[in-house]
């Protein structure tokens, strides 16, 4: 690299140099004394312009810039589970104890993944053995729960010429040597590289077929969520976004989380941090930190590396994927992603679009969502990426540019409402403005799983709520005294279904989470008491007669009273409504 490369002007995060032809398109560079981290993001014939990832504050013109001939990469290997990173994947304990700051010291210099612990390695190929990219050559456990599978980095193949004995290696020792058909050796360790702005090539995308279970209601039963989709979940600040995202995290059915925290306020960030440590996966006994990455890149940090922590997550993810891993990522949120690239966009001067953004924001959340999928692996496994990314739109206004091209990307929309969220309705859904485009590909599985009749019920279920809606349009105008019976009926079901049904309590260990059986058996009783007293309001019966009998309030607590592993009470209540409709039948 030529001496001259030096810096020539600084805009914040925006650095040049001038009359260089030495950088490359992308290209990883370190920036000035302190060897700042940056990205080359445009070239011109006079100019080179880098992105920092770190505070310029104190950097001067005439600095030199050298640049790596690489990208911008991840480090992908053992010691990545239980890890807390910043946008730009840099431990941030690892950086504390450097730095004894509660703050990151822009000097900062350390190792993406620890270079000197030990993993107890196994060797699962032998001298012989043909193997191609995606293969799996290793295997160690890298946390209590999680297997971690080297695999062969994509473009390499060849035969196996060496193995090292099973035994306790570091992350940079070489286990297994190859040599293609060019005689080109490749010695193989437990991590590589991979750029965080590249796709990791898969065998082939499936069909998004299998739902993601949330053990979530609102989730499960209105709008399910296939495994490998997309979700974005928009809300107004205090309508419950992230702790939406934290009991989709602890109960969903993925083997790996992967939570971003992109341009949060850093005492929520913090708490985020401290919650998922105390945590216990209800799967394992085990805390949630072992099958749990945790990127943080708060609200204080430099800009460029909020917008890099996305790519950082997404990649992290494919890697476990391509392992046959399902994983779910949680980002946290887009909004503050977006704005990110609007403060880039503007500090490089481009044409702004719409509200300040950049005309590329449209394409550049399409390249992230698209990186979400169900896929057969270069190796032959089935592994997945759900990503379901929280939206903060300003003053809850969901016609802004970041919530309207997401919407546009992503097949499952959850719109968090802030009137519910105050009134203690949680998860704080819209079920009016929220939607599912997974029907038509998950149906089958649910089919198969719990019969036709949970299809039914949901399509059910979802008309008495738009009744309902249309309903308490004329009672906000008339009262409710002035309808007829059977429409009073329509309120009083709707309520069961909206406080019995989609709200949910996370402290109860009975409704923290339900199975997708005890879901179904949920809706049957409540359409079995709709079907019931509809009979009888025909009848001339009075809607109050009926409420009285106090079957309409038990099935509002129904999901405390009846465990999830004792679904035959079930039985007894529609016994209990038979009998106490009969009685009033027979005084007709």
């Amino acid at each position: 690299m030529s001496s001259t490369d030096v810096v020539h002007g600084i805009n914040g995060p925006i650095v040049t140099v001038k009359d260089s032809k030495e950088f490359l398109m992308m290209e990883l560079v370190s920036v000035g004394e302190s060897r700042l981290i940056g990205e080359v993001i445009g070239i011109t014939e006079d100019l080179v312009t880098i992105q920092v990832y770190e505070d310029t504050t104190g950097l001067r013109p005439g600095e030199p810039v050298v640049g790596s001939k690489r990208p911008m990469s991840a480090r992908l290997g053992p010691g990545i589970m239980s890890n807390i990173f910043d946008g730009i994947q840099r431990p941030l304990l690892d950086i504390e104890k450097q730095s004894n700051s509660a703050f990151i010291d822009k000097t900062a210099n350390v190792l993406k993944l620890d270079e000197e612990r030990l993993f107890e390695v196994t060797i699962v190929v032998s001298i012989g053995n043909k193997l191609s990219s995606g293969q799996i050559y290793a295997t160690c456990p890298e946390t209590e729960i999680i297997l971690h599978k080297c695999m062969v980095p994509p473009g390499v193949s060849g035969e196996v010429i060496n193995v090292m004995e099973d035994g306790k290696y570091k992350i940079n020792d070489v286990v297994v040597i190859l040599k293609d058909d060019d005689s080109n050796i490749y010695e193989l360790t437990l991590c590589q590289n991979w750029p965080i702005r590249t796709p990791r090539p898969v065998s082939k995308r499936l069909l998004a077929s299998v739902p993601l279970v949330t053990g979530q209601r609102v989730f499960d039963s209105l709008f399910p969520i296939a495994k490998g989709g997309a979700a974005a979940v928009p809300g107004g600040f205090g309508a419950g976004k992230t702790m939406t995202q934290h009991q989709l995290a602890k109960w969903c059915d993925a083997d790996i989380i992967v939570y971003v925290g992109c341009g949060e306020r850093g005492n929520e960030m913090c708490q985020v941090l401290n919650e998922f440590s105390e945590l216990i996966d209800p799967k394992s006994g085990r805390p949630m930190t072992d099958r749990t990455v945790l990127i943080a890149n708060t609200s204080n940090m430099p800009v460029a590396a909020r917008e890099a922590s996305i790519y950082t997550g997404i990649t992290l993810a494919e890697y476990y994927r391509d392992m046959g891993y399902h994983v779910a990522m949680m980002a946290d949120s887009t909004s503050r992603w977006a704005e990110a690239l609007r403060e880039i966009s503007g500090r490089l001067e481009e044409m702004p679009a719409e509200e300040g953004f950049p005309a590329y924001l449209p394409s550049r959340l399409s390249e992230f969502y698209e990186r979400a999928s169900r896929v057969k692996t270069l190796s032959g496994a089935e592994g997945s990426i759900t990503v379901i990314g929280a939206v903060s739109p300003q003053g809850a206004d969901f016609s802004e540019p970041v919530t309207q091209n997401t919407k546009r990307f992503t097949r499952c929309f959850w719109a968090l409402d802030k009137t519910l969220a105050y009134v203690r309705h949680y998860p704080a859904v819209n079920w009016m403005t929220s939607y599912s485009e997974y029907f038509s590909d998950l149906d089958p599985w649910f089919t198969r799983n719990l019969g036709y009749e949970f299809i039914d019920y949901r399509k059910k279920i979802s008309e008495i709520l738009h009744e309902e809606d249309k309903l308490m349009e004329i009672v906000k105008l008339v009262g409710s005294d002035v309808l007829p019976d059977d429409q009073k009926l329509v309120i009083e079901i709707a309520k069961i279904i909206r406080v019995g049904f989609l709200q949910q309590n996370a402290f109860h260990k009975e409704d923290t989470f339900v199975p997708l059986n005890k879901q179904k058996q949920m809706m049957r009783i409540i359409l079995y008491l709709n079907q019931k007293a509809k009979h009888l309001i025909s009848s001339s019966v009075p809607i109050s007669k009926l409420i009285k009998l106090g079957m309409f309030e038990k099935l509002t607590k129904m999901k405390y009273d009846i465990p999830n592993d004792k679904l035959e009470m079930f039985d007894d209540y529609i016994k209990e409504i038979d009998e106490k409709f009969e009685t009033i039948f027979k005084e007709i």
